[in-house]
């Protein structure tokens, strides 16, 4: 195993990142290329299926290229991915009918309604684990086949494929011979029964989507095909290791025990707890499958924030107070005070556990003496208020009181929002040594599944802590700001919490 490689990719909402690793899950090199965000109308947000599939094969070669590796030495390619985003292509000829749908698109909020005023919301609930919101996929391929001329009568006719980007990445990259997609994936479409393991045909009726349309669905350490060689190297490469990027990161963090939390900080956030067997939330949290290993699915909560990362882009990319998200720290850590300002980041409505998509952002609380300062500084916070909103309901609803919480993505470089998310929350927070746990946990499960490593106590072997971040506030300053964020809160919500 000494001249083997793990190739592993990340496609996430703003870009596409490949890594490879050798066999003791050690980082040999690295590439990321960001694509397009087009947004053609308020509250809509699509991505160019084709712009992110080139992309991929441009740093999948480029990795491995850098690294002065062999291809042949590549054993593997992993695959954990943004979810929920949807596409719908022509099978025969592989081009999309319309852009990828992303998850934070907002355009089928009226549909959910509707659907809400007619009942279904409950029976969602029940079968699939997710709120009826428009978030997952089902809103959004229906709304490609009302919206865009003869979709629905292609569907019809079985000539027409629909997937999250996993699957649309796996049957391009096996030259349209794998048509597959993992448990975790299938969970987050809002189409597939997380209790008996298929296509829900009732949920299909209900969209009236034909089930021919949808993938075979995996294990996320089985074989799902062998990428074709005219598509990326000149040899077959197994892809295994498929799963969302926020499972990813759950097996990354070997939260492998019922009640282990791991929250990421990306565009958006998840906070998500393993819970094994099924739970049923009651006040907003969705039930996801947490992974399937074996044939054997088991299951995790979580709560969604829509803006968390994605709240400071805004104000490097349109706001220009920032011109990095280092600044944004420096700033923060110069300011420790926000001055009585809170920034609500509701640019795509409010996730967990306000679960409000009409809600609009806003900043609440400035004064004549505001300053940009106060606002880059309530913006940072604005992250680590949300995620204490989503642990207090989990807290709540499952009655277990975290003390840990393992935390990865971009912000965990940010010392100053580590010790204040940790302040806010009032238990620790844990770094790890290797930002990119979605990345991760994909190279584990393809490593189990290609027989690297044997069993969860290898992979728990190979977690490297390196941070952690202890509460430090007191408990009356700790409230008094929770509580200004949730007034802050009620004064964009259009819906009773």
């Amino acid at each position: 195993m000494n001249k083997s490689y793990i190739l592993a990719l990340d496609q996430s909402t703003t870009s596409s990142k490949a890594m490879l690793l050798d066999s003791n899950g050690s980082v040999i090199s690295s590439c990321n290329k960001k694509h397009k965000q087009l947004y053609p109308n308020p509250g809509w947000v699509e991505h160019d299926p084709l712009e992110i599939y080139e992309n991929v094969k441009e740093i999948l070669r480029e990795t491995v290229l850098n690294a002065n590796v062999n291809p042949k030495d590549v054993i593997v390619l992993s695959i954990t991915n943004q979810r929920e985003t949807v596409i719908i292509w022509n099978k025969e000829t592989g081009i999309p009918v319309y852009n990828a749908i992303v998850w934070q698109c907002r355009r089928t909020s009226e549909m959910c309604s509707e659907l809400k005023a007619k009942g279904y919301e409950k029976m969602v609930m029940e079968k699939t684990g997710l709120v009826l919101d428009p978030y997952f996929s089902s809103t959004k391929i229906k709304w490609i086949f009302d919206n865009i001329v003869g979709v629905k009568e292609d569907a019809a006719k079985g000539k027409l494929l629909a997937g999250t980007i996993d699957t649309w990445l796996i049957w391009n990259l096996t030259g349209k011979k794998t048509f597959a997609t993992d448990f975790t994936n299938a969970s987050r479409t809002m189409l597939f029964n997380i209790r008996k393991l298929k296509w829900d045909k009732e949920l299909l009726e209900i969209f009236e989507i034909p089930e021919n349309m949808f993938a075979q669905i995996k294990s996320s350490d089985e074989i799902f095909g062998t990428t074709a060689k005219e598509e990326l190297f000149d040899m077959e490469i197994p892809i295994s290791g498929v799963i969302g990027d926020s499972q990813g990161s759950l097996f990354g963090q070997n939260c492998f025990k019922a009640g282990m939390i791991k929250t990421t900080y990306g565009t958006g956030s998840s906070m998500m707890m393993f819970t094994g067997k099924f739970f049923k939330s009651k006040k907003g949290l969705v039930t996801s499958i947490a992974w399937g290993i074996g044939g054997k699915v088991e299951y995790a909560v979580e709560g969604i924030l829509r803006s968390t990362g994605d709240t400071l882009n805004w104000l490097k990319d349109e706001l220009k107070l920032i011109g990095s998200f280092s600044e944004a720290d420096d700033i923060s850590e110069k300011n420790i005070d926000t001055e009585g300002v809170y920034f609500i980041p509701a640019f795509a409505g409010l996730g967990v556990p306000y679960w409000d998509s009409k809600a609009k952002a806003a900043i609440i609380g400035i004064s004549r003496k505001s300053t940009k300062e106060n606002i880059v500084r309530a913006a940072i916070e604005s992250i680590a208020y949300q995620i204490k909103d989503a642990i207090e309901l989990m807290s709540l609803e499952t009655g277990i009181n975290p003390k840990e919480i393992r935390a990865d993505g971009g912000l965990t470089k940010s010392k100053v929002f580590m010790q204040f998310q940790a302040d806010m929350l009032g238990v620790k927070v844990v770094k790890t040594e290797i930002e990119d746990l979605s990345l991760m946990g994909s190279v584990y499960l393809a490593g189990l599944g290609i027989g690297i490593w044997k069993d969860l106590e290898e992979i728990k072997e190979l977690r490297m802590q390196t941070t952690v971040y202890v509460p430090q506030m007191n408990d009356r300053i700790r409230d008094e700001k929770y509580n200004g964020w949730k007034e802050a809160v009620k004064r964009v919500l259009t819906v009773n919490n």
